[in-house]
């Protein structure tokens, strides 16, 4: 962000008229929650406290009443102008303030520790006095790099980004406290490397001539528990792929038409050449003859999609001669602990320990859960919008990971996927509406692609 800003201002932009887009564009929203009632605005010191003045003077220009409380005298520079151009009364505390929005222009991005308790009081009692929380940027108290929270803050109603998306915008736990997020345009443009959020995919229908095999062919590795790898085959079949086939000796009286079932020797059926990828890991268990099915569905030569019990069993020795480029892993928190452990991988959050294990290892790895992160060897990270809470429930993994190997099976590319399938996951969790299971989830998953065509 700030080396956006920079270019920005060395092509002559002044940061007097980054405050003014970023505070006018700010207070447009402000505007829109408020419905004409009073706004407070808490500023800070610096740039963040600037945008607050603008946006105070942006909303009275408006017809908005508006009282500015500050704690601060602001710094040099634009703050400093911006403060001295509001006309109005600057309050150092908040004693008696009331109104319908509380904006907080506090801090923003680059905070590294947490609000004095002074300021915590002024923050919290400014909130309980408001319908209505804005953060400008992120919240005071959030760390904008890591989304940790340094300091107890309020739930938000609204928190918008001013320029650019904050990692904090996509990472648990700062999100869950962000509302809706909105972003404020100033001018920014694109940093070469930057982390950035996933834009909405394109999907297609089958060319004319398609038949099964140009679709791709899944097959999926079945291993003790069967109704896993059953949940996962009945998402892939809605996702794409034009051949579905489930290695399994259980018997399946649920499976639905249209899916090829075969008892076999596995070696055997994975020696088919015109396997695009392979899905191992949902309900395959942690025993020997486990790791055996696991390492035989490694042997075979195509795109593989590893998750649940595969993760587990997964090391270097079982990886020995594969091509980890092809493979996309899809750890929850757990499983992503376990996996940075097997390859020596050392970090503190989600995010550094999903990129360190994608450069550790070559694998590409979507680190799912609340917040959903993308890491592959020389990549930026990639981050999703926020998707339904109702799929915390048991086996919307398994579906998540019937999806991504559906769309790997369909066109090879791993990342490509692994974003495909979380967008699928996500709307058909959005379709299904409150509290339903995996199994409707995966009934749904056909309904989802429909809305990306």
């Amino acid at each position: 962000m700030r080396a956006a800003e920079a270019e920005l201002v060395d092509e002559g932009v002044s940061v007097d008229e980054l405050m003014r887009r970023a505070g006018e564009g700010a207070a447009r929203w402000v505007w829109r929650i408020s419905g004409g009632r009073p706004v407070t605005v808490l500023c800070g010191p610096g740039n963040n406290g600037g945008d607050g003045y603008v946006i105070a003077r942006s909303l009275r220009h408006s017809g908005c009443d508006v009282t500015v409380v500050s704690a601060f005298d602001a710094k040099d520079g634009a703050a400093a102008r911006a403060r001295e151009s509001w006309e109005g009364e600057i309050r150092g505390t908040g004693e008696g303030v009331r109104g319908e929005v509380l904006v907080d222009c506090l801090f923003g991005y680059g905070l590294s520790r947490g609000l004095s308790d002074e300021l915590q009081s002024l923050l919290q009692g400014l909130a309980q006095t408001h319908h209505k929380l804005a953060a400008v940027d992120v919240p005071s108290g959030v760390e904008s790099d890591s989304g940790r929270v340094l300091s107890p803050i309020p739930h938000y109603d609204l928190t918008l980004a001013l320029g650019a998306w904050k990692q904090a915008h996509c990472l648990m736990p700062a999100r869950s406290k962000m509302g809706r997020l909105e972003l404020v345009d100033i001018g920014i443009g694109e940093v070469e490397g930057a982390a950035h959020v996933v834009e909405r995919p394109r999907l297609c229908a089958p060319e004319p001539d398609a038949h099964k095999y140009t679709r791709g062919l899944l097959t999926i590795v079945a291993g003790e528990m069967p109704g896993a790898a059953m949940l996962s085959a009945k998402a892939a079949m809605r996702a794409g792929a034009g051949y579905v086939k489930l290695l399994s000796d259980h018997s399946h009286p649920d499976a639905p038409a249209g899916l090829v079932i075969d008892g076999a020797e596995l070696a055997d059926l994975l020696s088919d050449e015109r396997i695009d990828a392979i899905l191992v890991g949902p309900g395959l268990g942690r025993s020997d003859a486990s790791r055996a099915r696991l390492v035989a569905a490694l042997q075979a030569d195509c795109a593989k999609v590893l998750d649940a019990d595969a993760l587990h069993l997964l090391d270097k020795q079982v990886m020995d001669g594969t091509d980890a480029s092809r493979i996309v892993v899809t750890p929850h928190e757990g499983e992503l602990a376990k996996l940075s452990e097997t390859f020596g991988v050392r970090a503190d959050s989600k995010l550094d320990s999903a990129r360190r294990l994608a450069e550790a290892s070559g694998l590409t790895v979507l680190a799912k859960g609340a917040d959903t992160i993308l890491a592959a060897p020389g990549e930026p990270a990639q981050f999703f919008p926020p998707a339904s809470s109702w799929l915390s429930t048991a086996g919307t993994g398994d579906v998540l990971a019937g999806i991504a190997a559906s769309r790997l099976a369909h066109h090879g590319d791993p990342a490509q996927a692994a974003r495909e399938a979380v967008f699928l996951h996500s709307e058909a969790a959005h379709l299904c509406g409150p509290a339903f299971t995996a199994d409707d989830l995966a009934e749904t998953v056909s309904s989802a692609y429909a809305r990306f065509l």
